[in-house]
């Protein structure tokens, strides 16, 4: 059932009108003037059109040709809308390099940005155009911190690469960058697969992060449903650019702010959401931080119970065998929210369409015969996409990868690494390989800064075909990385978290079932007792900035100055040798 809303009585504009009515605003008024305002543009909403475009990546490319369209959409719906551009950090660009400490932290920059701005100004509603992974949860970090009318458009999806018969991603280019180093591919056959997996505008083509927080924003009810499914280059995204224009116009003379959208039921459906269509586990980290932002109590405990409540109904890449665009093609988000509904995995809850979340589920439309999304009688997987673990090694938890996959204990010996790169190199080089638990430490939050993703490493395993082998980091995984993968570990390295004590060849048990990750016959009490802390990379600028204000990424990572507390299972998980000594 829609929730209705009854207007309160302040005008559509009251919060532009602080800088554009009476007397003593008439120089405001001479310089919006000079930007195009007229007299009667005065009495309209000022409607903010926050963009991430940039020519850099092919993710937001489009967006400014988007942004043409969001504009007519407001103008028809009686607003004024006013331009402001803010950056993208783009991840497949930066993977695997020192610029990838900038992804995460462009995050806090972009919700800071969209802040200033529409604050500065006094607008009265924002829309916010966006594209790469970091841009869509900082969207809705902003909103949820202004509290004013707003959504978040996603420019789309790309469309799928061809190598012959093939239909290939970026995904596979980080897995050849492996196979070529093994010798399995050669120059020409790097460069093939290279050329091809990008063919234009979009973000990343599987259910990684871009489209996995687009999923989650339109089932959160912060982005029009069905708006986000249309891939980039598709005819129908003008119209969807269009009408998501008037519905932020609508929303403002509704008298409906944020909030209204961000509610733990809201978050709890994005996660259960998030779950169902496999992805990414970096949703974890983005939906907590939204909800500190708006003050909602939810975290990492609430993602994980989404996914003991969700298996996998998408057969999507990285652990399935389809794109985006094909999941746009069955039905999209309307029909996997229509699985979720009918099976009662989800409630209704408002969104900014105007209609229930239950009402827009209601009109999906399945494709006869597709094969990207199953039923919760015969689910793709019968768990959910990741799961939250604790131990010795992560205490505050960890988040564990369980998409493309079906282990759920691993023993290995520990391989220790204090950067990312150092772990590459290794695996590059064959000196890392089947049976080993790879640690990559030091790569956390405060630690990078900035908590690098580890794509380059798990995708070169499996283009080195190397199975067997699981990876631990206080750092992030991309959307794209999938196999035997725990990452976010908490508390960082940095801050003297006890996956700064392993050593290698120290035994590592990873058990799932029990929710554990531990390090065996180990005193970890004297080992810190003899720990000397290790030199942190030096940080500088907003680097250094970052480092200082930084939460942990059991709290979401945020930088606002009252971060959630670190939530904890209500029973501890407990551990293999606790229970063998009972």
């Amino acid at each position: 059932m829609t929730q209705d809303f009854t207007p309160n009585d302040r005008p559509p504009n009251a919060r532009s009108r602080a800088v554009t009515a009476g007397p003593n605003r008439a120089a405001a008024r001479s310089y919006l003037r000079a930007a195009g305002m007229q007299d009667a543009d005065f009495d309209k909403p000022m409607i903010a059109v926050v963009n991430t475009w940039s020519s850099v990546t092919p993710c937001n490319m489009h967006l400014d040709r988007l942004a043409a369209d969001v504009r007519a959409g407001i103008i028809a719906a009686g607003g004024y809308p006013v331009d402001f551009n803010t950056i993208v950090v783009t991840d497949g660009i930066s993977m695997g390099t020192p610029g990838m400490k900038a992804s995460l932290i462009s995050r806090e920059v972009v919700a800071d940005s969209i802040e200033l701005a529409v604050e500065g100004h006094q607008l009265d509603g924002v829309i916010c155009i966006v594209g790469c992974d970091k841009t869509i949860p900082a969207a809705a970090m902003a909103l949820a911190r202004m509290d004013i009318p707003g959504l978040v458009y996603y420019g789309g999806t790309i469309m799928p690469g061809t190598i012959g018969q093939k239909e290939v991603s970026v995904q596979e280019v980080f897995e050849a960058i492996g196979a070529h180093a093994a010798g399995a591919l050669d120059d020409a056959g790097l460069k093939a697969v290279e050329t091809a997996v990008c063919p234009g505008a979009g973000a990343c083509g599987g259910q990684f992060t871009a489209n996995t927080m687009a999923m989650a924003l339109s089932v959160m009810g912060l982005s029009p449903m069905g708006a986000n499914d249309v891939p980039a280059v598709d005819p129908a995204k003008a119209a969807e650019g269009e009408r998501c224009g008037r519905l932020i116009v609508e929303r403002v003379f509704a008298g409906d702010s944020a909030r209204k959208y961000i509610t733990r039921a809201s978050l709890r459906n994005a996660a259960v959401a998030v779950s169902a269509s496999g992805g990414s586990t970096n949703a974890v980290m983005h939906l907590t931080a939204i909800a500190a932002e708006a003050g909602v109590e939810f975290g990492v405990e609430d993602c994980h119970q989404a996914c003991v409540d969700a298996p996998v109904i998408c057969d999507l890449k990285p652990g399935g065998r389809f794109l985006a665009s094909h999941l746009y093609a069955a039905g999209g988000t309307r029909l996997v929210t229509q699985r979720l509904a009918q099976a009662g995995r989800i409630v209704n809850t408002p969104t900014v369409s105007g209609d229930s979340l239950f009402a827009e589920a209601g009109r999906a439309e399945e494709t006869p015969g597709q094969q990207v999304v199953a039923t919760f009688d015969a689910p793709v997987m019968d768990r959910g996409s990741f799961a939250v673990i604790y131990g010795d090694v992560a205490p505050d938890g960890a988040v564990i990868k369980l998409t493309g996959h079906k282990v759920d204990r691993f023993e290995g010996p520990a391989c220790v690494f204090d950067s990312e790169e150092d772990a590459f190199h290794a695996v590059q080089d064959g000196s890392v390989g089947e049976g080993d638990v790879i640690i990559i430490r030091y790569e956390g939050p405060k630690g990078g800064p900035g908590m690098r993703e580890m794509l380059q490493v798990t995708a070169a395993l499996k283009g080195r075909g190397v199975h067997n082998v699981a990876l631990i980091t206080d750092g992030r995984f991309s959307g794209a990385s999938y196999g035997f993968v725990a990452g976010h570990v908490s508390p960082e390295a940095a801050v003297g978290g006890p996956i700064a004590l392993i050593r290698d060849g120290d035994r590592i048990v990873i058990d799932v079932t029990n929710r554990r990750i531990d390090v065996t016959g180990v005193d970890l009490a004297k080992r810190r007792a003899d720990f000397a802390p290790h030199t942190i990379r030096p940080a500088h600028g907003v680097f250094a900035k970052y480092r200082a204000a930084v939460a942990s990424a059991a709290q979401g990572a945020v930088t606002i100055p009252n971060p959630p507390p670190v939530q904890r299972p209500a029973e501890a998980p407990t551990s293999q040798s606790a229970r063998e000594d009972a």
